[in-house]
């Protein structure tokens, strides 16, 4: 799947499943003993806590809630580790400690022996931490949170302390990033030997706070031994996909990127587009369009060309020579723009199909039956419901399968949008964990396509452009929120950021 030697273990991603294999393979191939390995995450839990907290030193209470299992054990012996230094502490149990077994009864036997009040939740406990640990339930739960484990995770979220997650939040679950019912909301998040996909998509990137990962001394040869089910887009991998640019380099080795966009009353989707892929390096951009916005074009961006298109005959001509192309930002779906994107589909170049491409598309797929060429398809949750005939909840009830689901039908690679992103060739599932909610908000997506043909022209390949360009897109939005906040950011304003952070990463000579 990939070169092992560039992806660091923090970029490997695993299902729940796939992380009990890990453990496996560390405790029957490498003789590393359970309770050692829970001792460790005990450990690295107690770090994160007197790392974020390191007023619980000074008087403040530490209350630890462990369920069943060896994720109640993590939390057992977290409160042990708070205890030996002094801190005041004290568990609630929702798992009768007569049930537990194994490892988790050690860590149980082992933090009673230091003297830690030990009680079990009911309805009546008082929630009188200053701190919580969660240490309720782990990446096995398989159903929606019911009784008591419900009641105390609404308690504590209601609560308004902050919290600490042992390996995962309670409820959410590890391989699709959705809430099992209710999740507990954490400040932090350690999670242990292996990335779980969930901690940073959908709800996850919502529910987990600011997640530290231990790999708890887990020899690297554990990790070749167990496939993983994603990789995270991060900067190491990345910075190896660009090279340095020719010092004799011309405009016509840089691409040309035609931009199909913009019915009545929609220039600024094709701007948008245009512009970003102006912003990332392509060597000429030319927009199709409605007439009435050339001058629109003109006045904003006169490096651009721009010509006007009353139907399949214009856009023919405009089309030879072209490197890259864009279709769907603004495009409407009337006769106009159904005769456009059927062009398009003609074309022999590369194509990424966004907004009212895709919304087209759902409604006639035939229109891709004889394209040959590689498609980038951009949806979001809604589109991609559209074009899988079904409901947005199903989408994001399970986001990987829907990806897959998407580049099996329509054979292309998919930038499936959203809280943790996907992008999805056939052969490799990434992740970007970037972004914030202050992309949420118009011309995003016209913005994205536009970076991602810009790097294709450049000549990525179609799957390495499209993740580059959803990393760029998100650190850059990123970029901008630290020097002015979420709210109120504008698309085009996180242009010169996405400049930045390519010129940033791209190897120089």
């Amino acid at each position: 799947m990939y070169d092992s030697d560039r992806v660091g273990i923090f970029d490997r991603l695993y299902t729940a499943e796939q992380v009990r294999r890990l453990d496996d393979v560390a405790i029957n191939d490498f003789q590393i003993n359970g309770f050692e390995l829970m001792s460790r995450a005990a450990r690295a839990a107690f770090r994160s806590l007197m790392n974020h907290w390191p007023d619980l030193l000074l008087g403040n209470r530490l209350q630890v809630f462990c369920g069943g299992g060896n994720n109640g054990g993590d939390g057992y012996l977290v409160a042990m580790l708070a205890a030996k230094r002094g801190i005041s502490v004290s568990v609630n149990f929702l798992s009768s400690p007569e049930k537990l077994s194994g490892d988790a009864l050690s860590a149980y036997k082992a933090c009673i022996a230091e003297g830690v009040d030990v009680e079990p939740y009911t309805s009546q406990t008082l929630l009188s931490g200053d701190v919580f640990v969660d240490a309720l339930l782990g990446t096995g739960l398989g159903r929606d949170v019911e009784g008591r484990y419900r009641d105390v995770v609404i308690r504590i979220n209601e609560s308004g302390r902050p919290v600490l997650a042992v390996d995962i939040p309670s409820g959410l679950c590890a391989d699709k990033g959705i809430a099992m019912g209710v999740a507990i909301k954490a400040d932090v998040t350690v999670t242990f030997i292996g990335m779980k996909l969930g901690l940073l998509s959908g709800r996850g990137k919502e529910l987990s706070g600011q997640v530290e990962f231990a790999d708890l001394g887990v020899p690297g040869e554990v990790y070749e031994a167990v496939p993983n089910e994603a990789l995270r887009l991060s900067e190491n991998r990345l910075s190896r996909w660009l090279q340095p640019r020719a010092r004799d380099l011309h405009k016509g080795d840089n691409g040309h990127v035609m931009v199909v966009a913009g019915n009545h009353g929609m220039p600024g989707a094709a701007i948008m587009s245009a512009e970003a892929a102006l912003y990332c390096g392509a060597g000429r951009v030319t927009v199709a369009t409605r007439q009435e916005h050339l001058l629109a074009l003109a006045s904003r961006r006169p490096e651009l060309m721009a010509s006007a298109v009353s139907g399949a005959e214009d856009l023919r001509v405009l089309l030879e020579g072209k490197n890259l192309l864009v279709v769907g930002p603004g495009l409407g779906k009337d006769s106009w723009a159904r005769e456009l994107l059927a062009e398009v589909l003609k074309a022999e170049c590369p194509a990424v199909i966004d907004a009212d491409g895709l919304n087209i598309i759902s409604e006639d797929p035939a229109l891709l039956k004889r394209r040959k060429y590689p498609m980038i398809l951009t949806p979001h949750s809604g589109e991609a419901a559209r074009l899988l005939e079904t409901q947005t909840s199903t989408i994001n009830g399970d986001r990987v399968k829907a990806a897959k689901e998407l580049f099996n039908r329509f054979g292309a690679v998919v930038v499936l949008k959203g809280a943790g992103t996907l992008v999805y060739d056939g052969k490799i599932l990434n992740l970007c964990p970037d972004g914030n909610p202050g992309m949420a908000v118009a011309g995003m997506g016209d913005v994205l396509s536009g970076v991602i043909a810009a790097l294709a022209a450049q000549g990525l390949e179609t799957h390495n452009a499209a993740a580059l360009g959803v990393w760029l897109h998100a650190t850059g939005a990123d970029h901008l929120a630290g020097l002015q906040g979420e709210r109120g950011m504008l698309a085009l304003e996180t242009l010169p950021h996405i400049r930045s952070q390519l010129n940033k990463i791209a190897k120089q000579p």
